[in-house]
């Protein structure tokens, strides 16, 4: 019984650490502000400095993303999941 109940919490308060260590899931729209010359560095988007990695995902299905563009940004875990164009209509709402 005493193992049982050792297992179920250290179960939980594993459980409860990894919780407490991830960052919140975000997406939200906005205009390309500006943009490093490559793909990797920092780029400002509705404001806000965002750092993306060789790992971040860039779609240009609605476009390409330059200055002046309308993106969705998703952030996982803290990081810039992904940045997608998107038609100008989203970010004028």
């Amino acid at each position: 019984m005493k193992k049982a109940l050792l297992v179920i919490f250290s179960a939980g308060v594993l459980s409860g650490l990894s919780l407490g260590a991830q960052a919140a899931d975000e997406e939200f729209y906005g205009v390309i502000e500006s943009r490093p010359q490559g793909d990797v560095g920092t780029w400002v988007i509705g404001g806000r400095k965002l750092n993306v990695t060789k790992d971040t995902e860039l779609e240009e299905d609605h476009g390409p993303l330059v200055k002046g563009a309308c993106v969705e940004v998703e952030i996982e875990d803290g990081l810039v999941h992904e940045i997608e164009s998107k038609k100008k209509e989203k970010c004028t709402k």
